[in-house]
Formats: C-alpha cells, sequence, structure tokens
C-alpha cells in the first residue's frame, strides 16, 4: 500500500464497495486492524454481507453487516486483485533445528513491516546480536512459534516458516525473503526513457548510426548504437561537469527507475525512504575510457598542470554507482561488479541477494557503460569481433542470422528498481515481475572465445532456474545474449538446445536494435525482459535476413509474439570475454 496518511472517516455498511480499507469498530481503528473489501453481497433489505481480506495478504473473513452499521473507512482504494489470498501453514509436526527462520507479518496493518526471528541454541531470536541474547519479547520458544503459525489466519498475521537447509523451493535451497521489480530505467541508443526503449523493439526499429568526428575517420569500422541525445544536456551542468559519460547515463536512468517505482523524485530523502535500507548495484567493464585517454592527451600537449583532478576520480569503473549513490542520496551500499559483459546481470544478481537476506530493503541495480572510443573501436576491429556492414541497408548487426559476422559496439545504462515484497506491498508499489532468481558459472577455455560446447552457458541457466525455485517448464522466454558473432551466436544455441531439449522456448535477442552495450547490456536487457512479463508481449528479433538454420531456436523475427501464458519464468542471458556467464531469472508477478 502506498505510504500516505490513512485519515479515517465513518460511512455506514451499504456506502463500501470492493477496494474500500475498512475497520469495523472504533477499537479496531485504534489497533490499526484494516480489512480490504473484497466483495459484497446483499443479504437482505436490511443487511449486507462482506467478505474481507487483510491488506498484506491473508484469508478471506465473511462478515453480515446491517446497512445503517457505522464502519471506518481510511480514505484508500485498493485493486482486490493485488492483495494476495494466503494462508499460514502449520507448524505442529515440523521438528525445528538452530539456524531455521520464521518471518512474521501483522498483515491486517497496512504500515506492517514484517519480523525475522532466527533459532539459535533452541531459542527463536529477533536479534541475535543483542547483549542479552534477546531482552522481553525479542526471543521466545518453540511452543510459542507454533502458536503463531496456529493462530495466524485468525490472528490477521502472515506466518512463513524457512527451514535451514530445507527445500523450500524446487533446488532445495531456503531462499530468504522474495524480491520484486517496481521501477524501470533506461537510457539505449534508441532514445532516453523506458518507452523509447520498448517502443522502438516492438517497432523493430534500431539505433546504430555512423561515428561521426576526425578521430573515427581512419578506423576499419564506424558504425556503433550511440545515445541519440547528450546526457549532459539533461542533467544540471555543475553536475555533469563531474560525471564521466557513463554516470550520466546511470544517473538518469536511476532517476526514471526511481519515480517510476513509486518514489518521490529526488532520493530517499524526498522519499521518506531510510537511506541506509537503500543499496545500489552496477555493472561496468570501463565505465567511461575517453577520460583518461583525454587526460592523457592533455598531459603529453600541455604537461601534468593541464590534467584535471577530477580525472582518477572519473576513471574508475566505480563512478557511475557512486554518482546514483550521490544523486538519490542512497547510503545503504554502492557496489560495481566488473565480469565483463555479463558485469550487469551479475550486478542485478547481487543486489537480489542482498534484499533476500535481508541487508537492503531495496536496491538500484543494473549496468552503465560509455566506451564508444577510437581505441577501443580499433581494439575490436583488430579481433575482427566487430560487423563490416554499415546502416544504409538495415543494422549490421544480425543475432543468429545467416549473415552475422560480429557484433556493433554500443553504449547506455539499464536499471531496475529491486524490493522486498513486503516492502513493496506495504507502500501500494506496482509489481512488474519477480526478480526471482540467478545463475553464475565460468568457461574456463579462453581469455576472449567462447566454449563452443556451450556447457558453462548451460550451468549457468540451469542455476538461475533453480535458485528461482523453479523447473525448466516453467520458462516461457528467453532475452538471448547474442551478440551476432558467428562462434558466440552458436554456442549459446547450443547451450539452450541442451539445456531445454526439443521444447521451442521462444527466444529473442536486441543488439539487433541496440548494438552490444557491454556491461550495460544486462541491465538494458532485464528491462526489456522485464517488461515482456509485464505486458504479456515478446519483442520481435531484428534478424535483417533468414535466421541460421543450425540455432534450432525458436526465434522471434517480423513482429511481436504473446508471451506463452503455460509457464512464468523469462530468462536474460549475459556472457562476457574470459567466460563469464551470468543468467537472470524473472517470474511473472502474482
Amino acid at each position: 500500500m502506498r505510504q500516505v496518511p490513512i485519515r479515517p472517516h465513518s460511512v455506514s455498511a451499504a456506502e463500501v464497495i470492493p477496494g474500500d480499507l475498512v475497520a469495523l469498530s472504533p477499537q479496531d481503528v485504534d489497533a490499526q486492524r484494516w480489512f480490504v473489501v473484497m466483495h459484497t453481497v446483499p443479504e437482505s433489505p436490511e443487511a449486507i454481507r462482506v467478505v474481507l481480506r487483510p491488506p498484506l495478504g491473508g484469508v478471506d473473513r465473511e462478515e453480515l453487516l446491517q446497512r445503517e452499521r457505522v464502519v471506518t473507512v481510511g480514505c484508500r482504494r485498493l485493486d482486490v486483485a493485488d492483495v494476495p489470498l494466503v494462508s499460514s501453514g502449520a507448524l505442529d509436526g515440523v521438528p525445528f533445528r538452530d539456524g531455521d527462520r520464521i518471518t512474521s507479518l501483522r498483515a491486517v496493518d497496512p504500515l506492517a513491516d514484517e519480523v525475522v526471528y532466527v533459532r539459535r541454541w533452541g531459542v527463536w531470536h529477533r536479534d541475535l546480536d543483542a547483549p542479552t541474547g534477546g531482552g522481553e519479547g525479542e526471543s521466545v520458544g518453540d511452543e510459542a512459534v507454533r502458536g503463531w503459525a496456529r493462530d495466524a489466519d485468525r490472528d490477521g498475521f502472515v506466518v512463513r516458516y524457512v527451514g535451514r537447509g530445507s527445500a523450500s523451493s524446487a533446488g532445495g535451497e531456503a531462499r530468504g525473503r522474495r524480491v520484486v521489480v517496481t521501477g524501470l530505467g533506461a537510457v539505449s541508443p534508441l532514445g532516453v526513457g523506458v518507452g523509447e526503449l520498448w517502443q522502438g523493439l516492438l517497432d523493430g526499429r534500431h539505433g546504430i548510426r555512423e561515428l561521426e568526428g576526425d578521430e573515427f575517420a581512419e578506423l576499419p569500422v564506424r558504425v556503433a548504437g550511440v545515445v541519440p541525445v547528450d546526457p549532459a544536456a539533461l542533467l544540471p551542468r555543475a553536475a555533469a561537469r563531474r560525471m564521466n559519460r557513463a554516470a550520466q547515463f546511470a544517473v538518469l536512468a536511476a532517476r526514471e527507475a526511481w519515480v517510476d517505482a513509486g518514489f518521490g523524485e529526488g532520493g530517499t530523502r524526498e522519499s521518506g525512504v531510510p537511506a541506509e535500507r537503500v543499496g545500489v548495484s552496477l555493472g561496468a567493464i570501463l565505465g567511461d575510457a575517453s577520460v583518461l585517454v583525454g587526460g592523457d592527451r592533455r598531459l603529453r600537449d600541455k604537461g601534468a598542470r593541464a590534467v584535471s583532478p577530477l580525472t582518477t576520480p572519473m576513471t574508475v569503473p566505480s563512478q557511475a554507482a557512486s554518482q546514483v549513490s550521490l544523486d538519490l542520496h542512497i547510503t545503504g551500499e554502492a557496489r560495481t561488479v566488473t565480469s565483463a559483459c555479463a558485469s550487469g546481470t551479475e550486478a542485478i544478481g547481487e543486489a537480489v541477494d542482498r534484499i533476500r537476506y535481508g541487508r537492503v530493503d531495496v536496491a538500484l541495480a543494473g549496468g552503465a557503460e560509455a566506451v564508444v572510443t577510437p581505441a577501443i573501436m580499433a581494439s575490436f576491429a583488430s579481433m575482427r569481433a566487430l560487423a563490416s556492414g554499415g546502416v544504409d541497408s538495415g543494422s549490421p548487426s544480425r543475432p543468429f542470422g545467416k549473415e552475422r559476422d560480429g557484433f556493433v559496439n554500443g553504449e547506455g545504462a539499464g536499471i531496475l528498481v529491486l524490493e522486498a515484497e513486503e516492502h513493496a506491498r506495504a507502500r501500494g508499489a506496482r509489481i512488474y515481475c519477480e526478480a526471482a532468481g540467478w545463475g553464475l558459472s565460468a568457461d574456463a577455455h579462453h581469455m576472449a572465445a567462447p566454449d563452443p560446447s556451450g556447457d558453462g552457458v548451460a550451468l549457468a541457466l540451469r542455476r538461475a532456474v533453480r535458485d528461482a525455485g523453479g523447473h525448466l517448464v516453467d520458462v516461457v522466454h528467453v532475452n538471448a545474449h547474442a551478440t551476432a558473432t558467428v562462434e558466440g551466436d552458436l554456442a549459446e544455441a547450443g547451450a539452450l538446445r541442451s539445456v531445454f531439449g526439443g521444447r521451442a522456448v521462444p527466444v529473442t535477442a536486441m543488439k539487433g536494435h541496440l548494438g552490444h552495450l557491454q556491461g550495460a547490456a544486462g541491465g538494458v536487457e532485464a528491462v526489456a525482459a522485464a517488461l515482456t512479463l509485464h505486458h504479456g508481449v515478446v519483442p520481435p528479433t531484428l534478424c535483417q535476413g533468414d535466421v541460421d538454420d543450425s540455432m534450432g531456436l525458436d526465434v522471434v523475427c517480423g513482429a511481436p509474439r504473446q508471451l506463452p501464458s503455460r509457464g512464468d519464468l523469462v530468462l536474460s542471458n549475459s556472457f562476457g570475454f574470459g567466460g563469464h556467464n551470468a543468467v537472470l531469472a524473472l517470474r511473472r508477478a502474482g
């Protein structure tokens, strides 16, 4: 529920409608005991039957109310479809062990926070680090915990039990808190904003352009996926001068995601969110290579005094994460993940775990990169990794295509707001999907080339599904890494076939639209994967010709396709030089 003041006022029972937040008595108002009206049914000319459910989830109860009876409405109306129907399981026969966890949520209180107890030395502690080992009300015995679960439905609580190492998911691992996606932000070659990205993907447009400027004139390849707007022009001048280009992308995407999640513009202070309970986790390979190159050029041309003191802090890959932290006043943590082109996806996975296990409640996670520079372009060209075509006949990047001959270098940022589910529901946030799990692996094969067997990729795929508590039959779509290199696409396709067998899972790839955004690719592609689940539509791959038959995949081309309804997991793949493999698993909201 949205964190706005409850302003109670009295109405008759005849006036309430589904979605109203009601308290049945003054005592219930004082005790913050509220219910959502799910259904109303006329019982007689004098009475009405209502079905009530706690606002944070629980079981239904029926009340027969006289029409003239006075009840209290909390000046809020909810979408009844967003209020989960859940029942706490009995624990009478469960053998407890030290390390087990119990979470208890007073679901009738719209502003309640989930409380976690951990069992140690035969006692359940709310705070293991308290000087006394848990004071009055802070530690309880086994029978009290069993009583909580036994009485939870009656008392308006939701109680969950997670056994140490128990099969709490299909993978048999305790998974901690559920993490959801509540906000999205993107800066990409298709434009600034998630709307530009999503519509461009659906329309089959690309943002790959000819590079202008004398510094690119002598390069063998002069096309890249560049952001069409100067990010510095969208930020205050003084702030923009202290950010490298990648950090500018990140701050713009983070601001969009933050507001999209329903928080106040400006950051944690304006939103009333504890800054120490929010984190930042971004992926980057270099961040912005041009700063260091420019500093070196000024040193050689004009001497040491010409080198800006900002050169070093603006060169480090962590600059994007630190600038997002500064801009939104986030003090919980600001981490940077550097694992080649898997960086953005791995950064999201790290943030999922930080929320799962209670380190933070909210995180901005994704990637940012700005490496469309002459030296980087020349290096990729020397590796013969870049696509050789121009843009006159469409995108030169052809993922899974017969005519593919390399990737297109790109830049941008993609950021998701991740949030503990109970935190999101308590403030009435819109939920795009669940950030259900992630998986990592390493090829241990070559410093740049992919392992042609695809074994490492397959391992990361299976680990992501397992970590999500799902099964392979639950996967309804894969947003592929697919850089449009000959060997890379074959290895990924082989891994997908080995994991899913003969089942035709719809696959799409975005690098024909965007180019390869390097450390930002996983962030932007995760934004698209979340939107695919949210809208139920798979954007097409910009194939630019026929799909290579040797892929053996159901590649979505030509037009968007409806997401299959049987299943609930979408996978977003990212793989990088050196054999870094990362896969994110997102689950349909509900």
